[in-house]
């Protein structure tokens, strides 16, 4: 049986902290399904289409790689997919904490669902989805922090600038 992993995340953007942890990810499992959360009540940079799409045109060298949406809790998705895991990437003690919890609930939930942690490749340690967008907001650059069609559409987004 293919040891399967869910990589859940609102991916808005994608980034190179993100691409690592899925590479690495496939190390240990055969195939792992990156899931983005749709959450209508909360508000992104980038629409769900455009994030899926992004995802693809960051992930083709990955044969064993599936993109899916999902609603709800993780841990009933990752068993509607016959997942084992759900592969969760650590920047910092403050995810740590979140994470732990989350993982702590989820196998409450489902215990036949092993949450797995990554630390993230020290390159991306101050890298976050959220810090990137900002940065671009205000000209910063974010070459080399986000694929290229990601730093493309950022720059589209906030009217070239980045």
């Amino acid at each position: 049986m293919p040891k399967v992993a869910i990589y859940p995340g609102s991916f808005d953007p994608v980034t190179n902290g993100h691409l690592d942890i899925i590479e690495r990810g496939l190390k240990l499992f055969d195939r792992i399904i990156v899931a983005i959360l749709t959450n209508p009540g909360k508000k992104f940079l980038f629409t769900l289409e455009e994030r899926i799409e992004m995802l693809e045109a960051s992930m083709k060298k990955f044969s064993n790689v599936e993109i899916d949406t999902f609603d709800g809790l993780t841990v009933d998705y990752a068993a509607q997919r016959n997942a084992q895991g759900i592969l969760r990437g650590l920047r910092a003690l403050s995810d740590f904490e979140y994470e732990f919890q989350m993982a702590l609930m989820n196998r409450r939930l489902n215990r036949e669902v092993q949450t797995v942690f990554l630390m993230t490749g020290l390159r991306w340690i101050y890298t976050s989805s959220s810090i990137i967008k900002e940065a671009a907001q205000f000209g910063g650059t974010i070459k080399g922090m986000v694929p290229p069609v990601v730093e493309k559409r950022i720059k589209e987004k906030f009217g070239g600038q980045s």
